[in-house]
């Protein structure tokens, strides 16, 4: 295994990258952090699910120096899952870094993102958590995942359910609250969910909310942290200023958008489809079901079925 420079300096920043099948997706993520103009000091941590693919040694290969950045590899050698893989990361991190950022390998960071991020965290003591401006890849556009409102039966019904209506009220938390598309993503602020390719906490915040539930197995995993920080009185931000670019999808092979690029298999977009209904009915269970009548839980399930139905049968097909 090829040996990279390391810093003697304790990491303010642990950047974990948990990989599973990314192709050549992985090593440009590296490379682009590699390309970052910081003042602190950040480590990389590396780990890979078990991927059939050569994406970590790949990485592994890559001729890289920056004298504020270090790096390791971390070989799990089997896939229980993106909470489990991101955990078992954490544990090879340095205990000692003030903040840890959580990134997909399918993405880009700009030379200015971390110390952008750094700075925002370090100048608001307020912050617990953020997010940054994440830009798809193959459409240019805000990913709306990552500044979402918790999936209440009314922000669902009208998101999957809603006929057009939402676009009619597009600045109505009401019908909106699904993506929180009422808010002017120009601002800074104050959101209630993000998506985990990109979340960065203070290391004491994570662990006072024990980092990810390890129940959930892929998707659902990153509103489950969410909403735990919101329950325990956390302020999660979304901070627009710091950008990256995501092609999302690329493992699990279930959004449209990167189909002419992902290498899943027919029966990993199948199971990823299938993950991605089950992480409903978990986080449904776990956070929502004793605040509402017993009658809705039926109807609840339901909807879920229904939409896993569809998933399922556009997945073998896509």
């Amino acid at each position: 295994m090829k040996k990279f420079p390391k810093s003697n300096s304790t990491p303010i920043l642990s950047v974990i990258i948990l990989n599973y099948k990314s192709g050549a997706f992985l090593s440009d993520c590296v490379q682009s952090i590699y390309q970052s103009k910081l003042t602190y000091p950040v480590e990389i941590i590396v780990a890979d699910n078990n991927s059939p693919d050569s994406s970590f040694i790949d990485a592994q290969a890559l001729n890289l120096s920056h004298p504020k950045i270090s790096i390791k590899f971390v070989d799990l050698k089997s896939n229980k899952g993106f909470s489990f893989g991101n955990n078992r990361a954490l544990e090879h991190s340095n205990p000692h870094s003030k903040y840890v950022l959580f990134l997909n390998p399918d993405t880009t960071v700009f030379p200015d993102t971390l110390q952008k991020m750094i700075d925002f965290f370090e100048e608001n003591p307020k912050v617990d958590a953020s997010t940054c401006h994440i830009t798809l890849a193959l459409t240019g556009q805000l990913q709306p995942e990552s500044h979402r409102g918790f999936p209440t039966p009314n922000n669902t019904f009208w998101h999957f359910f809603g006929f057009g209506i939402p676009k009619l009220f597009p600045k109505s938390k009401f019908f909106n609250g699904y993506f929180q598309g009422h808010l002017d993503y120009s601002q800074v602020q104050a959101i209630e969910a993000t998506v985990g390719a990109f979340i960065m906490l203070k290391r004491q915040v994570g662990e006072a909310v024990s980092w990810w539930n390890e129940k959930y197995f892929m998707y659902g995993e990153d509103l489950d942290l969410s909403y735990k920080l919101y329950q325990q009185g956390y302020k999660l931000f979304f901070y627009p200023h710091a950008k990256i670019v995501h092609y999302q999808g690329i493992s699990s092979g279930i959004k449209t958008h990167t189909q002419n690029i992902t290498q899943a298999t027919r029966e990993t977009k199948i199971r990823s489809a299938k993950a991605s209904t089950q992480a409903m009915r978990i986080f449904y269970q776990e956070n929502l079901m004793a605040k509402y009548p017993k009658l809705l839980h039926p109807l609840i399930d339901s909807g879920i079925n229904l939409l896993e139905f569809y998933r399922v049968l556009k997945a073998k097909y896509l």
